[in-house]
């Protein structure tokens, strides 16, 4: 699927595991980067999947997922960032509704989202069990554009305004900065783009400091580009700056167009 063994490995086993009698599994999806194709990175990109289930697991069953998990992560090291949502069968017409998940190596409680729902209709792939078509319900334009207005303006705008010292995490800054870029083609066009095409974005369209795209796109891809900035100390301080400004005024001009 991956083109990486390793990934496909760990894709594989982790089906193998959830089978029945395990748990009440009705289906096995894949979606976000490992399942579009272009912008997957080994080691670096989350594997994002969700689980259907005949039925709510019981306690004893959660505590067997979460088993599986832990016992993966251990074994293998890209099992970090896999991450599964749990959907009983009769939730999946609710994209409010909170299901229990397991991510960033925690089992808690999130929704999945309208992004995540159209990226599994766009190009989502069945690992196990039944097709997405007929069994998940297709998210509307209007569901997905207030959707990431919200999130415009509950996270990627309090980033922008606080200048938080999360702002300073490679990961942070890089989740902040490429999703509005990927936000804005969405609203623009109903489109959903990778993290590669993203950084294209960042600087044809919406004037993004060249210095922050270039160290991005170095530390992601590893590509030699100049003027990508220093690792030092001051250099993140001024990075996160920019990212601040950059953010505040983009996000800006997305409420005031879509919000």
């Amino acid at each position: 699927m991956s083109g990486d063994p390793a990934t496909d490995d760990l894709l594989a086993r982790f089906a193998e595991a959830l089978g029945p009698p395990f748990v009440p599994l009705a289906a096995l999806w894949v979606h976000g980067s490992i399942a579009e194709g272009t912008d997957y990175r080994p080691g670096r990109s989350d594997l994002d999947l969700v689980a259907v289930l005949d039925r709510p697991c019981t306690t004893e069953e959660e505590r067997r997922l979460i088993g599986v998990h832990e016992r993966l992560a251990r074994e293998l090291p890209l099992a970090r960032g896999l991450h599964c949502s749990y959907l009983p069968a009769n939730g999946l017409d609710d994209p409010d509704r909170e299901h229990p998940v397991w991510a960033h190596q925690e089992y808690y409680a999130r929704p999945v989202s309208p992004v995540a729902r159209r990226e599994l209709h766009a190009f989502g792939r069945v690992l196990r069990g039944r097709p997405i078509e007929g069994l998940l319900p297709p998210v509307s334009d209007r569901q997905l554009t207030e959707f990431i207005v919200g999130e415009l303006r509950e996270s990627l705008s309090g980033l922008a305004a606080s200048r938080a010292e999360l702002l300073l995490q490679d990961g942070w800054l890089d989740y902040a900065v490429l999703t509005v870029a990927r936000m804005h083609i969405t609203l623009r066009d109903g489109r959903l783009i990778g993290k590669r095409e993203a950084l294209d974005v960042l600087r044809a369209e919406l004037d993004a400091p060249e210095e922050l795209v270039a160290d991005i796109r170095r530390r992601r891809y590893g590509d030699a580009v100049e003027g990508a900035g220093s690792t030092d100390e001051a250099w993140r301080r001024r990075r996160a700056g920019l990212a601040a400004h950059f953010l505040g005024s983009v996000v800006g001009r997305l409420l005031s167009s879509y919000g």
